[in-house]
């Protein structure tokens, strides 16, 4: 497996992951009674879906060249 192919499932497990975090500091927050979190400066599933166009560009761009 390439670079490109394995970097995508670990991206989006990472993304998930980090997605999940935030929304459950929100939600305990507003639980608990506390103003939410302030929302991060780069919102994490947008970041995570660039990412992974990004990779899969990539990764269709490699697999598409004649070896040398």
């Amino acid at each position: 497996m390439c670079l490109f192919c394995a970097a995508i499932p670990t991206t989006l497990a990472l993304g998930a992951a980090a997605h999940g975090k935030q929304r459950e500091a929100a939600r305990t927050a507003e639980l608990a009674g506390r103003p939410a979190p302030k929302p991060a400066r780069m919102p994490v599933a947008k970041v995570t879906t660039a990412v992974v166009v990004t990779l899969v560009i990539a990764s269709a761009l490699y697999h598409t060249q004649a070896p040398l």
